[in-house]
């Protein structure tokens, strides 16, 4: 089994596609990571050879920032925003989307699940 970045790879799917279930890394720079190390893109994970690994591994690890170092980065950006105190740093506070979407309706993903708010029926 390929362990890249900390990050057990799925055995039965293309090394293209394996690539992705690392966090940092999306289908574009997949296909960056495996020209640079020169590995095939059709190469199924559990048919990589222990000399391809440690090239996707040294191409990964000193080009680019993935997993926890840069999921450190993200949550330090947005504690950032949200102590300077500006418009997209409030919406985080708040728990609402921030690239100005509309809340009336939608927003649901950031807001959560409806809370019905209605009056009390008294006896």
């Amino acid at each position: 089994m390929a362990r890249i970045a900390g990050v057990d790879l799925p055995k039965e799917k293309r090394i293209e596609v394996g690539l992705t279930s690392i966090y940092g890394i999306g289908p574009t720079l997949a296909r960056t990571v495996l020209a640079a190390a020169g590995v095939n893109p059709d190469t199924r994970v559990k048919d990589l050879n222990d000399s391809e690994i440690a090239k996707l591994r040294a191409t990964i690890e000193n080009n680019h920032r993935t997993e926890g170092a840069l999921r450190g980065d993200v949550a330090f950006n947005i504690r950032r925003l949200m102590d300077i105190g500006c418009y997209r740093g409030l919406r985080h506070r708040r728990g609402l989307p921030m690239h100005g979407q509309r809340t009336r309706t939608n927003a649901r993903t950031r807001k959560g699940p409806r809370r019905t708010i209605g009056a009390k029926r008294s006896k």
